[in-house]
């Protein structure tokens, strides 16, 4: 009896532990099989690889439920779950992981210059360290396609559209007022150091639904998430000094930095064109704190900036030179959050301030304006697999906009308020490595023009070889006319262009090049009947314009030695028939050929990178009131080459040197003409040139960190 018990027993066992034979064959889409794919029981030690027929074939003592996982590199993971007993001559194909480094991305009208894109035209490093930049951001992106060198204004002009077409957002929140002041015939910058951004994208056309109020560009400026280390930077430089202090906790970073520029040195050892009275003295501040959270991180960046000048014009039409001057005070918070909700959802949220306050004195009037505006914007994002990703928002736009002018007797207030609601829809659908779609919508309602503006857009990617892909993109995009014109006249319409954009773009070891096609049409641009924008003008929206052209980037940092160079050239032919002209013609800051060289030589035995720009454009149109042809002259070429160097005097001590326009090129930005003819019926006219041919800056940078490593060549 004993002995039947114990045989029952074991017998029982010996069916609890019969092993199954899990079989099958993995094949990738076009039924090829996939050599050493991984496939085995969840949970469990039981396994194989796949052979050259992509076969595998092993045993397993597991029962019942199980889930079967089969992985390969590129690939995307499959699971099945059934009874182990199920698990015979299996037929399974894999779909390639469309996440992998060499899928395709979406690369119509964007530049990306951050080191954790795919694909960087530039890095960050890039965007401080160009010669003809002088430290700011924007003077590096001019040196890419699509860009038009207005060399007296220094905003963007992109692809035919004026400096106001292009909108700034920092950590995807609004900056309404993102250049410093300045006076006539002299560039502006940039407002914010380039020390606290980690990530540029630079789109000249058919960018996301997400943004809008942008006829032709967006520049995206992203924030640090976390800093490396706690350091202290200091810079004394021929223009000021700067001071920068970045502490770092657990969780939480705290980063400041303020700076103070004063011209009078410089200008008593190089003088320039202009009489002035009080140089530019700017002293600005910023900061940016960040607390990392359990399922995001929030930030907030605040920046301050006041700027004073004055000096005495020259104008054709005045015997004595004409007094102007200018106090200027901008203050800007940014506060963001960007975060997981769980179950593949996403959540960005952000809310942007912005205060500017301008007094202008000049010999005949004063005018004092006031800017109070917002932005406020809730995205979400639903990932649903890795082939479909989509996101919607909301958006706030607010403007307050005031301006008190006196003029002799005169005493007049002008102004606007102007609320805009804003909704957005899009998606991310990835057929396959090869394959991709960007389609999206967006709606605004504007409450000063009680309209609703309805914009598609899409754009579609094919990657056509292992480096090489093309691309194709279309939209409509809206944006109101701007203050000047909305403080004198609201019965008009939002702005309109449409955008359609073929690219292509190779990849290959540290080379890059990109070749874009594109055509812009534009309707509802203001046209008025006076020389500027003023009380009595009668405005409407008639105007309309074209833009199109070719852009063509070569960049290449692997072929030779130490060095790294990229070169850039456009083409644009665009006219408009807008403002106040009299037919359609191209405007007065585009200019038909850019071309832009960039190079970067490191010299390991000397301990420094010596760099150079040079910049060609060909003429500008004018009107010489002497001939018949409305904006039918041009000016000479541009022409400039800029040298910098950077010397390494120890790992954190920085000499920095460099020279703009180092050859002297006499260039001429436009002309002006008398009002009225001379005796002899001709208008006399004078160039209008750069206040100065050459730019001379000298910096010493000295940072302190607790590794000793780190310095600030990254802000040069």
């Amino acid at each position: 009896m004993y002995k039947s018990i114990t045989l029952i027993i074991l017998f029982l066992i010996s069916l609890g532990n019969a092993q199954t034979n899990i079989t099958g064959q993995v094949l990738n889409s076009k039924n090829q099989p996939i050599i050493g794919a991984n496939v085995y029981l969840e949970g469990t030690y039981d396994g194989a690889t796949t052979d050259k027929a992509g076969r595998f074939n092993f045993s397993s003592e597991e029962g019942a439920i199980q889930t079967l996982i089969i992985s390969f590199l590129s690939f995307e993971t499959k699971t099945i779950t059934d009874n182990v007993s199920k698990f015979k001559n299996l037929q399974i194909r894999l779909r390639e992981d469309v996440e992998s480094l060499n899928a395709v991305i979406i690369s119509a009208g964007t530049f990306e210059a951050n080191d954790n894109s795919k694909v960087s035209v530039l890095n960050a490093l890039d965007v401080v360290t160009t010669a003809s930049a002088l430290g700011d951001f924007v003077g590096a992106l001019q040196t890419l396609p699509g860009t038009s060198n207005v060399a007296e204004d220094g905003r963007l002009f992109v692809r035919g559209g004026s400096a106001d077409e292009t909108q700034i957002f920092i950590d995807g929140i609004r900056v309404f007022t993102p250049y410093s002041p300045s006076t006539s015939n002299t560039p502006t910058r940039g407002r914010y150091s380039p020390f606290l951004f980690d990530g540029i994208t630079f789109s000249t056309g058919g960018y996301s639904a997400e943004y809008g109020q942008a006829l032709s560009s967006v520049l995206l400026l992203n924030t640090i998430d976390e800093p490396n280390q706690e350091k202290t930077d200091i810079g004394i430089m021929s223009l000021g000094a700067s001071f920068g202090n970045t502490q770092k906790w657990e969780k939480t970073s705290l980063s400041f930095k303020a700076s103070y520029v004063n011209l009078s040195p410089y200008l008593s050892v190089f003088k320039d064109k202009n009489d002035w009275k009080t140089p530019f003295i700017v002293a600005q501040g910023e900061t940016v704190f960040r607390q990392k959270l359990n399922q995001g991180i929030f930030k907030f960046y605040a920046a301050f900036d006041a700027t004073k000048l004055e000096l005495n014009q020259e104008d054709i039409n005045y015997d004595e030179a004409i007094n102007f001057k200018l106090n200027n005070h901008n203050f800007y918070i940014n506060t963001s959050y960007k975060g997981s909700l769980g179950n593949s959802w996403s959540i960005l949220s952000g809310v942007s301030y912005t205060y500017a306050k301008d007094k202008i004195g000049g010999e005949f009037q004063r005018i004092e304006d006031t800017e109070n505006s917002a932005h406020l914007k809730l995205k979400l994002k639903k990932r649903f697999s890795s082939r479909l990703k989509l996101s919607f928002g909301v958006e706030q736009f607010i403007t307050d906009f005031n301006e008190n002018f006196t003029e002799d007797f005169i005493n007049e207030t002008y102004g606007f308020n102007n609320n805009i609601t804003a909704g957005f829809t899009e998606g991310d659908i990835l057929f396959s490595k090869k394959l991709a779609l960007k389609i999206g919508l967006r709606a605004d309602y504007s409450a000063i023009f009680k309209t609703i503006d309805v914009a598609p857009r899409a754009a579609f990617a094919y990657k056509s070889s292992k480096n090489g892909q093309f691309s194709l993109a279309y939209g409509s995009f809206y944006q109101n006319p701007n203050i000047s014109i909305l403080k004198f006249e609201d019965a008009l319409k939002a702005q309109k262009t449409s955008h359609y954009i073929l690219n292509y773009q190779y990849v290959d070891n540290g080379k890059i090049f990109r070749a874009e096609a594109y055509r812009k049409d534009y309707d509802n641009l203001v046209k008025f009947d006076t020389d500027l924008e003023q009380y009595n003008s009668n405005f409407n929206s008639t105007g309309n314009g074209y833009a199109q052209g070719v852009d063509l980037f070569w960049r290449d940092n692997t072929s030779i030695k130490a060095i790294d160079y990229w070169v850039s050239y456009s083409y644009l032919d665009t006219e408009r028939n807008y403002r106040n002209f009299e037919t359609s013609a191209q405007p007065n800051y585009a200019t038909n050929h850019n071309l832009s060289v960039v190079g970067k030589y490191w010299i390991d035995k000397w301990k420094s990178q010596v760099g150079l720009s040079y910049s060609f454009s060909s003429g500008r149109p004018y009107t010489n009131p002497n001939t018949n042809s409305y904006l039918g002259e041009q000016t000479k070429s541009f022409n400039s080459l800029s040298l910098n160097w950077s010397y390494l005097i120890d790992q954190q001590k920085i000499l920095y040197i460099s020279v703009d326009n180092v050859l002297g090129f006499k260039n001429i930005n436009g002309y002006q003409y008398a009002d009225t003819p001379n005796l002899n019926g001709h208008f006399n006219r004078r160039a209008l040139t750069p206040a100065a041919d050459q730019f001379f800056f000298v910096g010493f940078f000295w940072t302190i960190s607790k590794d000793g490593n780190e310095n600030q060549l990254d802000n040069l």
